[in-house]
């Protein structure tokens, strides 16, 4: 077997402070892929919470800074529950000139939760304004920054997310997110797709416990969500309940309408003509440049990272089975109208997918996705990831599409999907053992 080499890695800065956290963050972008193979360890992201999600007590300059010289704050604490508490807190607030946009108030047994939106100076740092609110009686501080979106009215806020999710399934993970703030998002199927039941059991009415909450999908699986550190409160488990069960009662259906359903061997174009899949390498870099320029903006910016001028230069690197594995989906006629790349990353892959405009919503991505999962098992990885844009409704469904527990980390506009793999699983996507995919050359319909 190859011997799998570490790759350049995305990161992002996290903007996030708790009271008592030690000050750790990191920051980066994403390096071009054709720099070389200098061991950086493992990809961060999928690392579940605590690399994704581990909160910074220093939190610098950023796109949220307005105009006016003014930043967004969420912040959140807790209040004794006696008259005055709260007067004494935002009088602590604004003697750093720090502005209440919103309030709510989640009453507990021990107290009370306040959530607030903040607009504070941009200078002021996070060390102060942990500092003002402990002198206003606040405890148990968490805050983050803010942007424009927490701006938007809460009710219409959840009225636009449930919209989201009746409109297309594949848009809850990220929903809940949105509506819970920075917390990691696992799904587990009720049954494998070897139809093995999931070992993930939960009540109708879900479980809260702590700084985890459970809950149980239109289909019988399992909703995770997590955060480290800040419990959920009563009123943010009604919220996420209400929500996973809007796409309960909706149950299965498709997001676009009209789109001809394909296995995930196979795809067909509207005059029926038929696409092969097959393993391709360094000689198909003509073809895939030549891909590249029939793809529209749009769809370059959701596979690639970098500027659009630079893509070509990454298929050296892609296309090297040094680095990795590459299916190509062709036409009858020979044409490449789509590449499917598994990227190694110690016992992790990367998957990518790119399938020119004139081929979407045929199949072609949820074919190679389903045959690189495959590939992934035979080359004993445990884990697939696909670094994307939170916007990509299309790969978010594809990695849905596997019927694999799947992890969800969110960034700003970056999403990372992890799917968990299982040998005896994935074998449901491949029934014949993926045959054709393990020799150079050797094609797939």
């Amino acid at each position: 077997m190859t011997q799998r080499q570490s790759k350049p890695a995305l990161t992002s800065q996290t903007r996030s402070v708790r009271d008592h956290e030690t000050p750790t963050g990191q920051s980066g972008s994403m390096s071009d892929p054709t720099s070389g193979t200098s061991a950086r360890g493992p990809h961060p992201w999928p690392r579940r919470i605590t690399d994704f999600l581990h909160l910074s007590r220093t939190v610098g300059a950023s796109d949220t800074d307005t105009a006016d010289g003014t930043s967004l704050w969420r912040m959140r604490t807790t209040v004794k529950d006696r008259p005055g508490s709260l007067a004494t807190l935002c009088a602590a607030l604004a003697k750093c000139r720090i502005d209440i946009l919103t309030l709510h108030t989640h009453p507990l047994a021990s107290g009370t939760v306040d959530e607030f939106l903040l607009r504070a100076p941009a200078s002021l740092l996070s060390e102060d304004l942990l500092a003002a609110v402990r002198r206003g009686g606040g405890t148990d501080v968490w805050a983050e920054r803010a942007d424009a979106h927490d701006l938007v009215d809460a009710p219409a806020r959840a009225i636009a997310l449930a919209t989201c999710t009746a409109l297309d399934p594949a848009e809850l993970p990220l929903a809940l997110r949105s509506l819970l703030g920075r917390c990691s998002v696992r799904s587990v199927p009720a049954y494998s797709p070897t139809g093995v039941p999931s070992a993930e059991t939960v009540p109708a009415e879900g479980t809260l416990d702590g700084t985890s909450m459970r809950l149980r999908d239109g289909t019988g699986g399992t909703v995770i969500v997590e955060r480290p550190s800040l419990p959920f409160t009563p009123s943010e488990f009604a919220r996420a309940r209400a929500l996973v069960a809007l796409d309960a009662s909706l149950g299965p259906r498709q997001p676009y309408e009209g789109v001809p359903a394909a296995s995930s061997a196979s795809a067909a174009s509207s005059n029926g003509q038929e696409v092969t899949i097959r393993r391709v390498g360094t000689a198909a870099h003509a073809a895939a440049a030549a891909l590249h320029g029939r793809c529209s903006d749009q769809t370059l910016r959701m596979r690639y990272h970098g500027p659009l001028g630079d893509v070509d230069k990454y298929l050296g690197h892609l296309l090297d089975p040094r680095f990795g594995r590459t299916l190509g989906a062709y036409t009858a006629s020979g044409r490449l109208v789509g590449l499917g790349h598994l990227l190694w990353d110690g016992d992790e892959a990367e998957v990518a997918l790119l399938v020119e405009d004139a081929w979407h919503r045929r199949g072609i991505g949820t074919a190679l996705l389903g045959r690189l999962a495959v590939l992934a098992v035979r080359e004993g990885c445990t884990n697939v990831y696909a670094v994307t844009r939170r916007t990509n409704k299309a790969m978010v469904a594809a990695m849905r599409g596997l019927g694999l527990p799947l992890d969800h980390q969110v960034e700003d506009a970056t999403l990372v999907i992890t799917a968990t793999l299982d040998h005896d699983a994935i074998t449901a996507l491949a029934p014949d053992g993926g045959a054709g995919l393990f020799e150079a050359g050797a094609p797939e319909h």
